[in-house]
């Protein structure tokens, strides 16, 4: 049927129409609605991960879908209503969009660790991750839903009548899914026990379930006091006269052990630490795939074989058990800070110097750790630990890692944003930021040997790996069970002076045999403790990686 063009209201009328649309609907259809955008327009992730044993399935897909929504529509009906559903859904829509362009990005998981590392993001690694690339997730996940939000009214309802409808709809929702998923039960109960991380993916009830988490657990944001630990410590009694010693631990950021030159990687990306009689261990593991977990956890008596994140973060670490030791120490940061790991202690940032030829734009390059760092050793008497915490290679802005005259591998990408380069251009800045951790290690080096006031010793360790483009992932923060080893195989790397060898009575040779063996982040904290000749009630002599190997 042809309809005539008089027929039609004028445009200044459908104007007018368009402006006065306020449909009414109740909470609960909106919440239905809400249920069935999310896991139709963010959960790109979700569907390629658990359709990739079933592709053109469409009765599996019809089953994942009806448990998506329900899922969803079970958890808003516990957290939506009447006075807060447009509020608290305009929020949900924000962060749904940048969540889901982020796992669709660099194809992470969006688990507790993951969400642990967000809330902890501090204000220039967000700057960073701001690319042009988020304005469409935005645009249509989020501001253009809002808008129409905004435009509904929800029909008031007596509270019993409301309370009434809501259990109704929940009922009836976990009826509805139960039945619609049931013909593909046995394709469901597979997926969820043999690929369990895919749970990880579904949006945005991935990260309100690790928000709880979070909230629930021993997060920074409920941090309280931290309970003692290895109050009994004391050092080894030494010969009068006898050098202090000064052990200086350069925490790497993001580094991982393929691409680390020592370990027989195809390029040479640390040429000036084979030059420097170094100690290199090959086959070294990371506790996790993120700061937030690593720090905490490497800096630990209970590390990742007897891991209770909550037991780690509740209790003091390492640093504190050397200054009940007497071992005087300092944090010097340049990153994000230590994650609790030297709360209470002496602690420089300096991330926000500015130091010219080191600083610009509110980021310094690593070097700025060494300024000054002879007079800050001197500053308080006796043995010393200090923790250099490097920005390293934090991603995905590796371009900004390094100065100009480390542009060795090329062409390079110069923008966070990942998609828009090859691989080859990623890995190329990559490496380049390797190059200058393996000058600002070597600069580190020069200094303690300048130090002829003391016996010096450094180790340098990575938190953890980096995912460059295998299997489509990047950057890290994957579920430590399903990890790929870019994520959690680091470097590990020794130097000692002649004068604390002597001094320590250690024997290099035995303890470079023993670098070919697996090692991993639980080896550090019984390890500093024996390389410092701590006694404590918390040293565990098995995992010291210097035990046999010294006087």
């Amino acid at each position: 049927m042809t309809i005539a063009a008089s027929s039609l209201p004028p445009p200044a009328d459908r104007i007018a129409r368009l402006r006065h649309w306020r449909p009414t609907v109740s909470t609960e259809t909106l919440i239905l609605a809400a249920s069935a955008f999310f896991a139709l327009a963010s959960n790109g992730s979700f569907w390629r991960s658990a359709m990739a044993g079933h592709p053109g399935d469409p009765a599996f897909a019809l089953a994942l879908f009806a448990l998506l929504v329900g899922v969803h529509a079970l958890l808003f009906g516990l957290l939506l209503w009447r006075w807060n559903a447009k509020p608290l859904l305009t929020v949900l829509l924000v962060a749904t969009a940048l969540a889901s362009h982020y796992m669709d990005s660099f194809n992470v998981y969006l688990d507790a660790d993951m969400l642990r590392n967000v809330l902890a993001t501090d204000r220039k690694e967000s700057r960073e991750l701001l690319t042009p690339a988020l304005l469409a997730p935005l645009l249509f996940q989020a501001l253009i839903p809002a808008a129409l939000l905004w435009r509904l009214r929800l029909r008031p309802a007596r509270r019993g009548r409301a309370l009434l409808r809501r259990l109704l709809l929940l009922a009836g929702v976990a009826a509805a899914t139960g039945i619609a998923t049931l013909g593909a039960f046995q394709d469901l109960s597979a997926l969820m026990r043999n690929h369990r991380e895919v749970r990880y993916l579904a949006t945005p009830v991935n990260y309100l379930v690790a928000l709880k988490q979070n909230l629930a657990g021993a997060h920074p944001i409920k941090r309280a006091p931290k309970q003692p630990l290895g109050t009994d410590a004391r050092t080894t009694p030494r010969a009068a006269g006898s050098r202090p010693r000064l052990l200086v631990l350069v925490i790497g950021e993001t580094v991982r052990a393929q691409n680390w030159g020592l370990n027989g990687y195809e390029r040479q990306t640390t040429p000036e630490l084979a030059q420097a009689d170094v100690i290199n261990f090959p086959d070294m593991h990371a506790c996790g795939t993120s700061t937030e977990v690593s720090l905490p956890c490497m800096f630990s008596p209970y590390g990742r074989h007897d891991y209770d994140e909550t037991r780690i973060r509740s209790h003091q670490s390492l640093l504190h058990v050397l200054e009940h030791a007497g071992i005087a120490t300092l944090w010097r940061d340049n990153q994000s800070g230590c994650k609790g790991v030297c709360d209470g202690l002496e602690i420089q940032r300096l991330g926000d110097a500015a130091r010219p030829g080191l600083c610009a734009d509110g980021r310094c390059m690593d070097e700025i750790l060494l300024d000054d760092l002879a007079a800050q050793v001197r500053a308080r008497p006796g043995d010393r630990v200090v923790v250099l915490h490097q920005l390293g290679n934090h991603g995905p802005s590796y371009f900004q890692r390094y100065p100009a005259q480390f542009r060795q591998f090329a062409p390079t990408c110069d923008t966070p944003d990942l998609g828009k380069c090859s691989r080859a251009q990623i890995v190329n800045s990559y490496d380049n930021a390797v190059r200058y951790t393996d000058h600002f290690l070597a600069r580190t080096i020069a200094t303690l040997r300048g130090l002829d006031d003391y016996d010096t010793a450094l180790i340098y360790l990575s938190d953890h790996g980096e995912s460059l483009g295998e299997k489509g992932l990047y950057l890290h923060g994957m579920p430590y069970a399903i990890a790929p080893a870019e994520q959690t195989r680091v470097p590990m790397t020794m130097w000692f002076s002649p004068g604390f060898a002597a001094a320590r009575g250690l024997d290099l040779a035995c303890l470079r045999a023993r670098a070919r063996q697996r090692s991993d982040h639980d080896n550090l904290f019984p390890s500093v403790l024996g390389l410092m000749q701590v006694g404590t009630g918390v040293y565990q002599r098995e995992r010291d990686l210097f035990a046999g190997c010294g006087s």
